[in-house]
């Protein structure tokens, strides 16, 4: 099979015309950092966004970055933080849970909505993005969005691209909003506090007026012995301070907090937001689980008394990071787990797992079946062809 990897947009047009005329499915990707997500492609052949690298623009007085599609995520990272600016939503570095060592692309966090720990106050990676050009499923390439916020009528393309994972276009540039980069950061440790009140005091933290940006738990054994429930707090030195101290007052009914110094506090929020804590054993399937903060703890409480599994809560109990021995398949499969998360409004995505699991479930949350219609729809209109990623998603879709 050989690879496609265009050098330039002309060529990027080309391949996806001549993929068109070949009758040829395609599974599209940046540099194959995130190779284990998804349900299994039957493509004939790879398109790579690999080759189109390059920051395109950077307007540190509009706040406002374009880069190519295939442009690696540390590359974006450095150029900004020469101005003092950070893409304000933290996006997940995958390499870790997969086992891969290639670089995350920027036009991959694009389709993928890649957000991380930060999302709880700043928003997601679609809530960023605001311009894009792309070649769809008819060879054309068009282009949405432009280089400032604005109202949109219509069509939003830029939005609808975030997370359709490459399924209905193939993305050339992105262009994102960024904000100040934190000047520090520190960390509120809470020790061995139960799920339910854990989740209790990050829910507290973030109704609060003193800006959390991130508030997680990891449950004793995940991360080490203890439990611990986390709050991160950024900004200026002499704000941050205050901030700290009043938080800490603000959650004294939980217990006595440890404060953690910012070069530990960023490596922990770090493994955090890439699902460090449960990345080994690698043979483990991983399930991302999205739920209303409040409810996250009583579903696990629910799950766990007849599964056996382990987790850890991110953005205050909203998101549920769950990992499951091979041994349990079986038992828990995926209709289990989405029959109780039914129960509490919620979805669950199957991050990472075998080959073989990952072609036989519902690795994305099944759709109801007018929204499956509509998507559907989308779908044929964008790709009627279906050579884009065909059934990475959904099956024939």
């Amino acid at each position: 099979m050989n690879d496609l990897t265009p050098n330039n947009e002309a060529e990027l047009v080309s391949a996806v015309q001549q993929a068109l005329s070949d009758a040829t499915p395609l599974l599209v990707q940046g540099n194959g950092s995130r190779s284990g997500l998804g349900r299994t492609v039957q493509s004939a052949k790879t398109l790579s966004t690999s080759n189109l690298s390059g920051i395109t623009l950077l307007e540190p007085a509009e706040m406002v970055f374009s880069a190519k599609a295939g442009t690696p995520v540390s590359v974006v990272k450095a150029a900004l933080a020469e101005h003092g600016q950070a893409m304000t939503f933290e996006p997940m570095d995958h390499r870790q849970l997969y086992g891969t060592d290639s670089e995350p692309t920027i036009g991959a966090v694009a389709a993928g909505n890649i957000s991380g720990p930060r999302r709880i106050l700043a928003g997601a990676a679609r809530d960023s993005l605001i311009g894009v050009r792309l070649v769809n499923g008819k060879g054309e390439l068009i282009k949405n969005g432009g280089r400032v916020m604005k109202n949109v009528t219509g069509l939003d393309l830029v939005k609808l691209m975030s997370g359709s994972w490459g399924t209905l276009g193939v993305l050339s540039e992105v262009t994102f909003k960024v904000l100040p980069k934190p000047v520090h950061s520190a960390t509120l440790q809470f020790s061995n506090l139960a799920d339910d009140k854990a989740v209790a005091a990050l829910c507290t933290a973030m109704k609060s007026q003193f800006e959390a940006s991130g508030t997680a738990h990891l449950p004793a054994g995940i991360g080490g012995e203890k439990a611990k429930t986390l709050i991160r707090l950024e900004g200026f030195d002499s704000q941050l301070r205050y901030r700290l101290d009043q938080m800490t007052k603000h959650l004294s009914e939980f217990g006595k907090a440890e404060e953690i110094a910012e070069a530990e506090s960023e490596i922990l929020w770090n493994s955090i937001r890439d699902c460090g804590p449960l990345a080994e054993p690698s043979g483990h399937a991983i399930w991302k689980i999205s739920v209303a903060p409040t409810k996250g703890a009583a579903f696990m409480a629910r799950f766990t008394s007849k599964h056996a599994a382990k987790h850890y809560f991110d953005w205050s109990g909203g998101l549920i990071w769950l990992a499951i021995d091979p041994e349990q398949y079986a038992d828990v499969g995926d209709a289990a787990l989405r029959e109780l998360l039914a129960e509490f409004g919620g979805h669950a995505t199957l991050m990472r797992g075998p080959l073989e699991l990952r072609s036989r479930i519902d690795v994305f949350h099944p759709q109801s079946a007018p929204v499956m219609r509509i998507t559907a729809e989308i779908k044929n209109t964008f790709d009627p062809k279906n050579i884009f990623n065909p059934g990475f998603m959904y099956s024939g879709i």
